[in-house]
């Protein structure tokens, strides 16, 4: 499964979140994620491991960090290469967060078998991401922290996406895109 989205949307927290979930019940989880590298130091803080701690500590989880070294995308110019060494490392379940930063980054579409895209529910002009690119490439589009206070912005942001996304063309000729 390949995750993107916007900073903040909680890639890092439903994948924690996710992958325990999965591991209690007996699957090998592995997380490829993807970070931004400094264009100045060409450095990464590589912390997304850090945000997933349970995962990280459990023994049917492996979690890989890894900088984008100036690779546009949002993914490393190896991912695909992890990907297939996890499964044959066992893992039956490999999660991709991806950079997450824009209509671009979504070079991981074509490397899983199905792309998600978290979005918060209270993110300003919630219809930006319908201007083609990432939102055409979303096999399924998840708005993610939709609880207290937001229930009902992420009722409307959900209901103005399944209107938007009647208006894109099918990538598919089985699955239909769902919010």
């Amino acid at each position: 499964l390949g995750l993107s989205g916007p900073p903040g949307a909680g890639k890092s927290t439903f994948i924690e979140c996710f992958g325990k979930m999965l591991t209690e019940r007996n699957h090998k989880v592995s997380v490829l994620a993807v970070d931004p590298s400094s264009s100045t130091s060409g450095g990464s803080l590589l912390g997304d491991k850090t945000r997933m701690t349970e995962l990280s500590r459990d023994m049917n989880a492996y979690i890989r960090p890894s900088p984008t070294s100036g690779t546009l995308g949002g993914v490393t110019r190896t991912t695909n290469e992890a990907i297939l060494l996890c499964e044959g490392g066992g893992y039956d379940v490999v999660l991709v967060e991806t950079v997450g930063v824009g209509q671009s980054e979504f070079a991981v579409a074509d490397m899983v078998d199905m792309f998600i895209l978290l979005l918060p529910p209270a993110g300003g002009d919630e219809l930006q991401g319908i201007k083609r690119g990432i939102i055409e490439m979303a096999d399924l589009v998840a708005i993610n922290k939709a609880d207290g206070d937001l229930v009902v912005p992420a009722r409307r942001i959900q209901a103005e996406y399944i209107s938007a996304m009647k208006l894109l063309r099918k990538h598919s000729k089985v699955w239909r895109p769902k919010v």
